[in-house]
């Protein structure tokens, strides 16, 4: 997959991997999902069949809200591309723990064993807990994007120059050259998340792909516009992924029926300690709206504010909002599900259809 592809081309659609037990959602109610590397490999197999691009493996040290069990985000993603011929895989990468020129070696190999399927997403850290109890520093708001900025600096240098020297405020390299380099030309993709100002700023100068938490057609698009336009400034492209917790059923009236289960179900005392921890993150922002500084309890539910992007109910309806989304400006829809399996299916049978449906119509009219 180029790392050109226009944002006028097909809408693309990434899961997120349950590595991390618990779902994703911070609820009691069933899930018929797993965290175990069976029901993983399953879903991937079925994700690609059903045309989806990508698959996001989240990475936790440490548990909390409902995420008891985690499996590390690197080995998982290249179990993951064993089990798949088709799937780009993105593994999610805290700096801090990690040291790029580690990541730069470690995921050149994985390119190479995969043949161009591995991705890696910046996590600029939102876990203050996390990071004590490892022994990490944990840096202001600001900082800690600042260094995530220096580590994707440093990452892209190593994959595509020899003999690479970089002096920054977190990490110095001297004549270094990575060998073999990555097989996906320039490099590896690099996604990178965050609603802050500094996140947006990271996104419009070194990132290729931006995740948003799930919001508004409206709130989205104020992002979008304000990161394109810092973009154009640095001559810099950076295409759009939105997180969506999807519930799509026959009709309205049972999709909203599972929407109301899952909140009426909600744990409520971890979904309280998870919003203590991520509000605090996202009002550390000079500007106080990072991620999740505006959620209510019901948005927490669904860790990345999932159920804001609406994307909940009849096949027809997702459909038409998301070819919306893609009105202004998102190139992808990073998925969440209940159970994942079966409605990753019914998703691939139901609603992709549509959607490319929808897409062809657009493509028409604009070539009438």
């Amino acid at each position: 997959m180029s790392n050109n592809t226009s944002s006028g081309d097909a809408v693309k659609f990434a899961y997120w991997v349950p590595n991390v037990s618990g779902g994703l959602v911070v609820s009691t109610i069933e899930q018929r999902t797993d965290w175990s590397l069976e029901y993983n490999q399953k879903l991937a197999q079925t994700a690609e069949r059903a045309g989806f691009e990508y698959a996001l493996s989240q990475i936790r040290f440490t548990a909390g809200y409902g995420a008891e069990y985690q499996h590390e985000s690197v080995s998982f993603s290249q179990a993951l591309l064993h089990a798949t011929t088709k799937l780009k895989v993105l593994a999610a990468i805290l700096p801090g723990p990690w040291n790029p020129a580690v990541v730069a070696k470690q995921l050149a190999t994985i390119d190479h064993i995969s043949n161009g399927r591995i991705a890696i997403n910046v996590v600029s850290g939102w876990f203050k807990d996390e990071f004590t109890a490892i022994g990490e520093p944990w840096l202001e708001h600001d900082e800690r994007y600042r260094r995530s900025k220096e580590f994707i600096q440093a990452l892209k240098g190593i994959w595509t120059q020899d003999n690479f020297t970089f002096r920054g405020d977190f990490y110095r390299f001297t004549n270094y050259t990575l060998s073999p380099k990555p097989v996906q030309k320039p490099h590896p993709e690099v996604f990178q998340g965050g609603s802050s100002r500094a996140a947006r700023d990271n996104a419009a100068s070194v990132s290729d792909w931006y995740f948003t938490n799930g919001n508004t057609p409206e709130n989205l698009k104020a992002q979008i516009d304000d990161i394109k336009a810092k973009a154009a400034k640095n001559n810099h492209q950076v295409r759009i992924g939105v997180n969506a917790f999807i519930i799509a059923r026959d009709t309205e009236e049972e999709a909203k029926a599972v929407l109301d289960d899952i909140i009426e179900n909600a744990h409520i005392e971890a979904v309280n300690a998870f919003g203590d921890a991520v509000k605090q993150a996202g009002k550390a922002s000079p500007e106080g709206e990072g991620n999740w500084a505006k959620s209510t309890f019901e948005d927490l539910v669904q860790y990345n504010d999932g159920f804001r992007t609406n994307l909940i109910g009849t096949p027809e309806q997702i459909a038409e909002r998301i070819v919306e989304l893609k009105s202004i400006g998102v190139d992808l829809v990073l998925a969440g599900f209940l159970h994942f399996v079966e409605e990753v299916e019914y998703f691939g049978n139901k609603v992709l259809p549509l959607v490319r449906e929808l897409e062809a119509r657009q493509r028409e009219k604009a070539a009438a």
